[in-house]
């Protein structure tokens, strides 16, 4: 469901619809597979997030946005059940989730890339992708090569240690592992981070596949012009608050959001 467009499309998109102004609902009137609501977390006694909403369809790609501090990764985390749950609603496919532990997250149907630390650098890349499906009885062989399918270098690499991959390499290896399971929804937190310019189009490229393939994607990332210009919502979060929600290239079409968080 993302939105394929060249690269010079940022400014294009940005100055055609220069006299747009982003949306402030934070929820979507259909069913949502991921539905929070008023959300409180944080970190022991330190609240981060303060009543944020928000939302993801089924099949939808969605990209939180916003300044450093703004909260972003904290909900992720939070969905993730690594943060401190304060109050407010954390449902997945209709069921509440918060105060489940990360492992039995997993098994509702949830992958989570985080940031750093995504890998076991001291196992091979097929033992990474067989440590996705730990909670099976049986590792799928013919889900391994479905991921080596998608990601043919891994295929290559599969005795290599995942520790001695580029850091575009581990990220693959990181996506494989989450991968595993076939999850209905995706958490990426910063999959951009660390790569060299010339493979972050190559990274938003396969996450454009995976979403294309039916996975619901919710996306953190630093490149907030890219990520929004690919994905199908956007969230701005500022100080542990909803701000803004709407369209991808609403948001990068709106003169507030463009000034105060995309650089202008």
């Amino acid at each position: 469901m993302s939105v394929e467009e060249s690269d010079s499309g940022d400014d294009t998109a940005a100055s055609a619809e220069a006299d747009v102004e982003a949306g402030t609902t934070h929820t979507l009137d259909g069913d949502a597979i991921l539905r929070l609501r008023d959300l409180d977390a944080g970190y022991g006694d330190l609240q981060i997030l303060s009543d944020v909403d928000l939302d993801v369809a089924d099949g939808e790609y969605v990209t939180i946005v916003g300044p450093n501090g703004a909260g972003k990764s904290t909900v992720m985390k939070t969905v993730f059940g690594l943060t401190t749950y304060m109050d407010g609603i954390v449902e997945f496919e209709g069921e509440s989730i918060h105060g489940l532990a990360p492992e039995q997250i997993i098994r509702e149907g949830i992958g989570f890339v985080p940031q750093t630390d995504n890998v076991f650098p001291g196992l091979s890349v097929r033992e990474n992708l067989e440590m996705g499906a730990y909670i099976l009885d049986e590792v799928p062989e013919d889900r391994i090569e479905e991921i080596y399918d998608r990601f043919p270098i891994l295929r290559e690499r599969k005795a290599q240690k995942a520790g001695t991959l580029s850091g575009g390499q581990r990220q693959m290896v990181a996506m494989g592992r989450a991968l595993m399971l076939d999850p209905d929804l995706l958490l990426l937190d910063e999959p951009s981070a660390g790569l060299a310019p010339d493979l972050v189009a190559d990274m938003f490229d396969r996450i454009d596949r995976i979403n294309d393939s039916g996975t619901a994607v919710l996306m953190v990332e630093q490149n907030a012009k890219e990520a929004l210009r690919r994905c199908d919502r956007g969230y701005v979060l500022v100080n542990g608050e909803n701000r803004y929600t709407d369209r991808g290239e609403v948001l990068l079409g709106d003169e507030d959001v463009r000034k105060d968080f995309l650089g202008g």
